[in-house]
């Protein structure tokens, strides 16, 4: 299974939307844990970075 590369700052799109409707995560924060941030209403959510990478769907915007 290929590696999916992310790093600080990206916005990824994971499986399923939030709530709010938005599927757009910033990552604000990487450990052994990622806390993400919605674009669309701001909450963040920190989760596993085994659950997180199963999640995760697709990186749309790379960090500068």
């Amino acid at each position: 299974m290929a590696e999916k590369s992310y790093e600080l700052n990206d916005v990824v799109q994971m499986k399923k939307p939030h709530p709010c409707g938005e599927n757009r995560w910033k990552i604000i924060r990487m450990g052994a844990d990622i806390r993400i941030k919605c674009e669309g209403c701001g909450h963040s959510v920190l989760v596993p970075r085994r659950k997180f990478e199963t999640k995760m769907k697709k990186v749309l915007e790379t960090s500068e």
